[in-house]
């Protein structure tokens, strides 16, 4: 089941969205400002985020702008009464998806996100090196520093670094992990990610005790937001 969070301020249309989007199969979850949209768009697993620019706290531009920030790719759908054409471009300026004005036919809305949830994950291909933070990855030569110090990372550890960055902003489970970064052959159990990730943690993160670089998405696995 694709989830979706439905950010928006008007609760009429949040009834009535959930509502038909719960009956097309979907797991819907609302917030109803920015500031609260954000953080649950940047550290839980959602598919597609549905966001008004007119919210309260924080608008649907600025919520936008600091998810890209953010590296986190999951695809946005802009709702907003305006239909200005500066708008527009503003928001897909930004990073956002696809843009639909209010009022709008429910169908319409409908193939706009079928279309986007159909779009495979975005992976990100690095080139020579990476940098988030004080860390720095150079995957050629398989070396990482932290404040330009050398890190010592074990074998794994830095593959399944790479593959975080990777598909930094994913949500990616315990299972793809065990599957791409151990293989099918290694078996290993799923306990061996979540001590691979702490050893990971206390490594790159500033405070390990609260990780700013790789979330835990609670009942899925766990995202790189670096």
């Amino acid at each position: 089941m694709k989830r979706i969070l439905l950010v928006e301020d008007e609760p009429g249309l949040v009834l009535t969205l959930r509502d038909r989007l719960t009956k097309e199969g979907y797991d819907v979850e609302a917030s109803a400002d920015g500031e609260s949209g954000l953080e649950r768009a940047a550290r839980e697993g959602f598919d597609l985020v549905l966001l008004d620019v007119m919210l309260p706290r924080l608008n649907g531009f600025d919520v936008l702008r600091e998810l890209r920030k953010r590296a986190i790719d999951m695809p946005v759908i802009m709702l907003t009464a305006k239909g200005q054409v500066v708008d527009k471009v503003v928001g897909l300026k930004l990073g956002a998806d696809d843009y639909v004005t209010k009022p709008f036919e429910m169908v319409e809305l409908l193939a706009r996100i079928e279309a986007k949830l159909r779009r495979a994950p975005a992976t990100v291909q690095p080139a020579d090196g990476y940098q988030f933070g004080d860390v720095r990855v150079d995957f050629r030569r398989a070396e990482v520093t932290k404040d330009g110090m050398p890190l010592e990372l074990s074998a794994r550890e830095f593959q399944l670094l790479k593959y975080f960055i990777e598909h930094r902003g994913a949500t990616l489970t315990r299972e793809e992990l065990l599957n791409e970064v151990w293989g099918y052959n290694a078996m290993p159990s799923t306990r061996t990610v979540d001590v691979h990730v702490a050893w990971l943690r206390q490594k790159i993160e500033p405070n390990h005790r609260h990780p700013q670089y790789i979330l835990t998405v609670h009942g899925m696995g766990y995202k790189f937001a670096g």
